[in-house]
């Protein structure tokens, strides 16, 4: 058994950036950044604060969220999973580490235009990726 489980809790970087793919498939890419609060070990040794950005991917209706709702500053709770991909560009491989979000919830006080029941939108997959089968024999639990 395998687990891929993101939970992130921090604030959106910069608006983000909505596409619209075939057939009407919205997609957005927005950053995210989580920080560890410094400390003072018990020898004196300061640790500084230490921010981390993450590249967040969300489909379909919580790109659509996205787009109407998350703003630059915004503090959210996003749950996902991992995914590198990679390309070519000018003869060296590059690659870039993305959360795809499977749910966004909105923290923190809601402007007077949101309404509740829209601050959290389970996503669907990605296009033309499928979920393997599982038989209920197949669980952990």
């Amino acid at each position: 058994m395998s687990v891929n489980k993101v939970i992130l809790v921090g604030n959106v970087g910069k608006d983000p950036e909505v596409r619209y793919l075939e057939k009407n498939v919205a997609v957005a890419n927005f950053t995210l950044a989580t920080t560890e609060r410094g400390f003072t070990m018990q020898n004196g040794t300061q640790v500084p604060e230490r921010t981390e950005w993450h590249n967040i991917v969300a489909w379909r209706g919580l790109a659509e969220l996205a787009e109407k709702y998350i703003r630059k500053g915004a503090h959210l709770y996003i749950e996902g999973k991992i995914q590198t991909r990679s390309w070519e560009k000018e003869g060296i491989k590059r690659y870039t580490t993305e959360i795809y979000a499977e749910a966004i919830q909105m923290l923190g006080k809601k402007p007077d235009s949101v309404e509740s029941h829209t601050a959290t939108v389970a996503a669907a997959p990605e296009p033309d990726v499928q979920a393997p089968p599982h038989a209920a024999d197949d669980l952990p639990f």
